[in-house]
């Protein structure tokens, strides 16, 4: 394992990185206003869980295609475009932001939260430069002589995902305070809606007409 100063200085590294404003903070954030806070709690907990699968394809270095064929890059790139657009037309189109009608109250969070993570994890593999940021990121911070190279990639996502918990928790309560706070007027809540999708469509094209730089 690499020893303690390198690992706090991933830290400080990761602390810099999710303390800045991008695409996940925002979707998180929106997620949060929009639909309360176990939809931001769901929708982190997918994006952690896809940063995990994006360290274990490096560690085998399944990664290293988006770099050696493009075209695989580009495939996945617009793929996860596509899928950023559909969740934009389902958040204004969706006739409750909050949860569908499936019985009981416990039933639909529950439901709403599988919903959430299953899609932050899907926007987050579908997202090669995340790929790319983990393999350019990691390995300055293994040390193959001190042990397995998998198990270091993989101590280092849970280092990551934790600051990202801390950060985004700062993010999260607030947000659902606000958007609980202007969801008793049906004009706000179809505002919310809006603005969950148009932060969709921005971070589809974002994902579709950026380069790999």
């Amino acid at each position: 394992m690499p020893d303690i100063s390198t690992l706090l200085l991933f830290s400080v590294a990761a602390l810099a990185l999710t303390a800045s404003p991008g695409p996940d903070m925002l979707l998180i954030a929106s997620r949060s206003a929009a639909q309360g806070r176990i939809a931001g709690l769901a929708t982190w907990s997918g994006i952690a869980a896809g940063t995990y699968c994006h360290a274990l394809a490096a560690a085998f270095g399944l990664t290293q295609l988006f770099l050696a064929v493009p075209v695989a890059y580009d495939a996945v790139r617009y793929a996860g475009a596509a899928y950023l657009l559909y969740l934009a037309w389902k958040a204004v189109t969706s006739k409750d932001p909050s949860y569908e009608q499936t019985g009981s109250a416990s039933i639909c969070k529950t439901h709403t939260a599988t919903v959430m993570f299953r899609q932050g994890l899907l926007t987050n593999l579908l997202n090669p430069k995340m790929a790319i940021f983990v393999l350019a990121l990691f390995p300055q911070f293994i040390v193959p002589e001190t042990g397995s190279v998998a198990v270091q990639i993989m101590v280092l996502a849970t280092i990551l995902n934790t600051i990202g918990f801390l950060i985004n928790g700062f993010i999260i309560l607030p947000a659902s305070r606000i958007g609980s706070i202007l969801s008793g007027s049906k004009w706000s809540r179809t505002l919310s809606q809006y603005l969950l999708g148009t932060v969709f469509v921005g971070l589809a094209l974002r994902l579709a007409f950026d380069n790999r730089k």
